[in-house]
């Protein structure tokens, strides 16, 4: 079964794609779009859920962005188009690392989409391109919340593809960067993602046996179930950081 459509139908219930409480989503935006007016960028935009938030409590928005999947892009279209931001809100199908404008932007987000540039610095990196003078990043990114044990690597992750949360701030930091706000997924905001994630795709399965993915979705559910709860349940975090670029006379 094709990765993108297990991502679109495990999404459903939850269309952040990352362990975040609708409450939690609305203040980052808040830390990161105060003047309400700015130009904003996503990069590995998936559905645009957050131009979309972004966009309908804030009218001067103006938001952009981009995502490899056409498909997922096709379908986020159509739903700002029913909610009437179709003017305020485009969407680019192609890689986000080769995406350019004309001009820059006020806030860049990059939210569980970090892989698509090869991790957390490199993110940062590419996202300075994108950025206005005194512009902001919104970025969420994995950090370990404890040494991962053998359960947790044997879920599918390397013991060096993470940090713990103070290294992970050191490095951003050394980078350039200077946290303004911060959250950290409480466990509360992970087991909705997951048990929306894994219960979407379950659910979709059920209700369509003779569709012919409809046993690899089934199958897809449980191997993600299983090692998120024997795996890396409490032991993988998720931090999402507003920064701002740190003038070179501060550093």
């Amino acid at each position: 079964m094709d990765r993108r459509r297990i991502s679109a139908l495990a999404h459903a219930d939850h269309p952040i794609a990352a362990p975040l409480s609708d409450t939690s989503v609305s203040r980052l935006l808040d830390r990161a779009l105060p003047g309400g007016s700015e130009r904003i960028l996503d990069l590995g935009c998936g559905t645009a859920e957050w131009l979309l938030r972004a966009a309908a409590e804030r009218p001067g928005v103006r938001a952009y962005g981009v995502d490899l999947d056409a498909d997922t892009i096709v379908r986020a279209r159509e739903g700002i188009a029913a909610k009437g931001l179709g003017d305020r809100i485009r969407l680019e199908a192609g890689d986000a690392g080769a995406y350019t404008a004309e001009d820059p932007f006020d806030l860049v987000l990059c939210v569980g989409s970090t892989h698509a540039f090869g991790g957390l610095l490199p993110t940062l990196e590419a996202v300075r391109k994108h950025l206005a003078p005194g512009g902001t990043v919104l970025i969420g990114d994995g950090f370990w919340e404890r040494e991962p044990g053998r359960d947790t690597l044997d879920a599918g992750f390397d013991a060096d593809e993470y940090a713990d949360l103070a290294t992970t701030v050191d490095r951003i930091v050394a980078a350039g960067w200077t946290p303004t706000y911060g959250h950290v997924s409480t466990i509360e905001e992970w087991d909705e993602y997951e048990w929306s994630w894994t219960g979407s795709l379950s659910r979709w399965a059920l209700d369509h046996p003779g569709d012919p993915d409809s046993g690899a979705a089934l199958t897809a559910a449980a191997e993600h179930r299983a090692a998120w709860l024997r795996g890396y349940r409490r032991t993988l975090g998720f931090a999402t950081l507003v920064l701002r670029r740190t003038p070179d006379h501060l550093r």
